[in-house]
């Protein structure tokens, strides 16, 4: 749509009262048991199973695609009655996509490449959206793109606009995830007012981090981006997906997010076409906890290897 600045300009956040609510999401929102297992079934296949190290190899890549193919020991599925469950998606650097497509083929799961000079996203615009169209030839069906905090911190709202478009341009037919990198942008009025801009500029999702920032995903951050997703579509009828991303590597973590996705905004919000976690050893903690569901007993971390 086009850009709006009187609706960018009436965009507050009272950080106090945000903070409060989000402190009162882990006491109030728990489940136990059976429900606490299909929960934690769904955070699995909400999951972008992710590595972003700079010593990366096409063996780590491909490992980390049989997982994501696998994410849980056949026999704890079997026991759930969950056999067939998968991640949402693996996410890789540009330069592994076609490694990762060549891993998954026939299971249906999308490739996602972090682009645009991530993690910091400096290099000049004209080879962020080269290296969109090389990553959406390589085979990634969603590009996890980076916005320059620099516009939202001068408050130059046409520039991140401007820049948002020619990005959703060049990803054609494929998903586009806005990278906010909340812990660069000061306030939470800023997340809220860039959270808006970039879904009136195209994105399928926007997403709190790069997990390279000092500060990542927080539950004020999130509920200040996922308000802004609810006003966003019942001024527009436009559903835009949220990916938190950065830090979240417990289970128990996992809930939370998903209880307030289910609270503010409905349980089409908690499905993968909506709601992604970034993560990469959020699922071992995942699937120790399963194990305990259906044994009774925890194993050590390193049975439950991602790779």
């Amino acid at each position: 749509m086009p850009l709006d600045l009187d609706w960018v300009a009436s965009v507050q956040a009272n950080t106090s009262a945000i903070e409060r609510r989000a402190a009162t999401l882990p006491g109030r929102r728990t489940v136990k048991k059976d429900y606490q297992a299909a929960w934690l079934c769904k955070a699995i296949s909400c999951i972008d199973l992710t590595t972003l190290s700079g010593d990366d190899t096409a063996g780590r890549v491909q490992r980390l695609c049989a997982k994501a193919r696998h994410p849980v020991r056949a026999d704890l599925l079997a026991a759930l009655g969950m056999e067939g469950l998968t991640v949402g998606a693996v996410c890789v650097y540009h330069d592994m996509v076609e490694t990762a497509v060549r891993a998954l083929e026939g299971s249906n799961i999308p490739v996602a490449a972090v682009s645009t000079g991530f993690p910091a996203g400096l290099s000049p615009l004209h080879l962020r959206l080269a290296e969109i169209g090389e990553s959406v030839a390589a085979g990634a069906r969603e590009i996890d793109i980076v916005i320059s905090r620099r516009h939202v911190l001068t408050q130059n709202w046409q520039a991140l606009y401007d820049e948002m478009r020619a990005m959703r341009e060049a990803c054609g037919e494929a998903h586009v995830k806005a990278i906010l990198a909340t812990g660069e942008l000061g306030t939470l009025r800023n997340v809220a007012r860039a959270s808006l801009i970039c879904m009136m500029a195209g994105a399928d999702f926007i997403k709190t981090s790069t997990g390279k920032e000092p500060v990542n995903a927080t539950l004020p951050v999130t509920l200040t981006m996922i308000r802004a997703i609810r006003d966003y579509q019942d001024r527009t009828g436009i559903k835009v997906g949220y990916k938190p991303a950065g830090g979240i590597s417990k289970a128990k973590d996992a809930l939370v997010y998903l209880a307030m996705m289910r609270d503010e905004l409905g349980l089409p919000w908690v499905q993968p076409d909506l709601f992604r976690f970034g993560a990469s050893s959020l699922l071992g903690d995942i699937e120790r906890q399963l194990e305990h569901h259906v044994t009774g007993a925890y194993s050590a971390a390193n049975r439950h290897a991602i790779g």
